[in-house]
């Protein structure tokens, strides 16, 4: 890597992570996903919005789930190589039904395209005033009465460093896993990812990324939500957020 951590600079362009995300993390997300936004995706009745769609996890079970079209958003060029993959194993017909937009949902001009937003672990990478922009495109995408569904970034920054692990994950003789170190930084939530792989007991292999994640307390999510036109409203699940377009009534986005 040309930056990261030791000289202040986080990465967030995921072409480190991408080769471990699958292995370590889809078995997880894949069931989260289906708890969290199943039932709402079922119930879509124009267009689901997958916001940040990652490799693709999410926009897979939203195309299992739901019988409309799916937009799915992803702008690193990498993530987006691994959604087109999983997209190709799917078969014509699901391939079909996804639109992929390879820029920022605030870049990409959406307006009035789905009656069901969703962002899983999204909100909490962008800083404020990307998630201000990130509210206001969301309110223009969603058709008066659509519903937005996220995962809410921290509420604040830790007291100090918090260290997790994921994996091991076996392919063959190697063993795949992940040390996950995140503390404050610069008013930001500084997440290092360092990826090992290692084979008969010795490391062959380690690499790092990191990323910044920012903290919003829920009353300033709910303020910055009215201000971008958005309703908040009770979420199906207590691990997310949900906020819906007012039918009646024009919202920033000058949409009636």
């Amino acid at each position: 890597m040309t930056d990261g951590p030791e000289n202040g600079a986080a990465d967030a362009d995921y072409t480190v992570s991408v080769e471990f995300y699958d292995l370590l993390q889809a078995e997880s997300d894949r069931r989260l996903a289906q708890r969290r936004f199943a039932g709402a995706a079922g119930r879509a009745r124009l267009a689901v919005l997958d916001v940040g769609a990652g490799t693709g996890i999410v926009t897979e079970m939203l195309l299992t789930a739901a019988a409309v079209p799916i937009h799915a958003v992803e702008p690193s060029p990498a993530m987006r190589t691994a959604l087109l993959s999983r997209l190709s194993g799917l078969g014509a017909a699901r391939q079909a039904r996804v639109t992929v937009h390879p820029e920022p949902v605030q870049e990409a001009g959406l307006a009035g395209v789905a009656d069901l937003a969703v962002a899983s672990n999204v909100i909490a990478s962008l800083d404020p005033a990307a998630r201000r922009a990130t509210w206001r495109a969301l309110e223009a995408a969603l058709v008066p009465g659509g519903l937005l569904l996220f995962d809410p970034p921290p509420s604040r920054l830790p007291a100090g460093p918090e260290h997790d692990r994921l994996g091991p994950v076996r392919v063959g003789p190697d063993l795949y896993s992940a040390d996950l170190a995140r503390a404050p930084h610069r008013g930001a939530l500084r997440a290092t990812f360092t990826y090992r792989v290692e084979r008969h007991g010795r490391t062959v292999r380690e690499e790092r990324e990191a990323f910044d994640l920012w903290p919003a307390d829920p009353s300033q999510l709910r303020s910055e939500l009215r201000d971008a036109g958005l309703q908040l409203v009770r979420a199906p699940s207590a691990d997310l957020m949900a906020a819906r377009r007012p039918l009646h009534g024009a919202g920033p986005s000058g949409h009636r």
